[in-house]
């Protein structure tokens, strides 16, 4: 009798939160395309930093967020954000889609974990354009996502 009746209350409870609406989440494909680099975190960025300009792409930030958290008072293992672009081509998304600027510039996160592994981040091109409804820069796309494939190549692992 007991089983029944735990039974019949987890199908309550079941039925209860299947009707309430839940927050928006990402799909199981949150866009996030991450590995781990095959160097360090001073190596890492140092090589991305120079294919980036070996490329002729604007470099505008490197935001060291370990050291901001620091300067906080929060202990935050290795973290740093590169920030780049190539306005000529990204600034193609934002004419589609304004609010592809939340995504614009190209941002790469290097981050270390608690293992000492480094991890290299970024978020798909092809998640974004579907994240924005982008269907007229199909072209733009393909030649960003080769970039920063490129770009992200220099620190895999062989």
């Amino acid at each position: 009798m007991l089983t029944r009746f735990v039974a019949a209350a987890a199908f309550v409870a079941l039925a209860i939160m299947a009707s309430v609406p839940q927050p928006a989440r990402a799909a199981a494909d949150d866009g996030i395309v991450k590995f781990k680099s095959a160097y360090d975190m001073p190596e890492t960025i140092k090589r991305m930093k120079k294919d980036i300009a070996d490329k002729g792409i604007m470099f505008f930030d490197e935001i060291d967020q370990s050291k901001l958290a620091a300067d906080a008072g929060v202990t935050l293992l290795p973290s740093t954000l590169l920030v780049f672009g190539n306005p000529p081509l990204g600034t193609l998304f934002l004419t589609s889609d304004p609010d592809a600027g939340l995504d614009w510039p190209v941002r790469v996160l290097v981050y270390q974990d608690a293992k000492g592994d480094v991890w290299v981040a970024y978020t798909d091109f092809a998640w974004i354009a579907k994240r924005h409804g982008i269907t007229n820069r199909d072209k733009e796309f393909k030649m960003a996502s080769e970039v920063i494939s490129s770009i992200t190549s220099t620190v895999k692992p062989q």
